[in-house]
């Protein structure tokens, strides 16, 4: 994966695959300690601990159409190649939680890409997924939740094309000032 949006993606993929419907996206770029945080939080069916223990592996998943599961794994390299770390907790029958830190300066850091393709991928295929991204920097916060926007919306769903290319373009411009420059 050439971005961190694309890691991103996949886990929030990884989540309602879990059966999760409630996602907490957080991005925070730290100028002070030269960091940018991932982290991704889901409400999902969680994992045991002998699940946790190996979904690191990039051999070992559980899905029953193929036999790597990559997503993990590949985000894990992307944080440590690029001067970071990688944590995964998860209990079962209450949700996920995955930090993935980079050293923001790192030659090796990926760049955030493209998270407004990712929040409207995540929604055209998810509509009814209550999902929260914050984007903070010392430059301020932003933040979209689904819940806020429903109501907004009067019953207008999230996958609407017109509801997409609008938030497509307030996250970009939004995302961009806080955590990309």
């Amino acid at each position: 994966m050439k971005e961190l949006a694309l890691h991103i993606l996949d886990l929030a993929e990884n989540s309602l695959r879990a059966g999760a419907t409630e996602l907490d996206i957080t991005i925070e770029r730290d100028e002070a300690s030269d960091r940018l945080t991932l982290h991704i939080q889901d409400n999902g069916c969680g994992m045991p601990p002998e699940v946790l223990a190996r979904v690191s592996d990039p051999f070992y998943t559980t899905k029953t159409t193929r036999r790597t599961g990559l997503g993990i794994p590949l985000t894990a390299h992307a944080a440590q190649q690029a001067g970071g770390s990688f944590s995964i907790e998860s209990q079962q029958g209450r949700g996920t939680s995955i930090t993935a830190v980079f050293q923001h300066s790192h030659i090796d850091r990926q760049p955030l890409g493209d998270m407004a393709g990712t929040v409207a991928a995540i929604l055209l295929a998810n509509p009814s997924i209550e999902l929260r991204v914050v984007c903070r920097s010392g430059s301020g916060e932003y933040s979209l939740d689904t819940r806020q926007l429903r109501g907004q919306l009067d019953g207008i769903p999230l996958n609407h094309v017109a509801v997409l290319a609008v938030l497509r373009d307030t996250i970009g411009k939004n995302m961009t000032e806080l955590c990309l420059s």
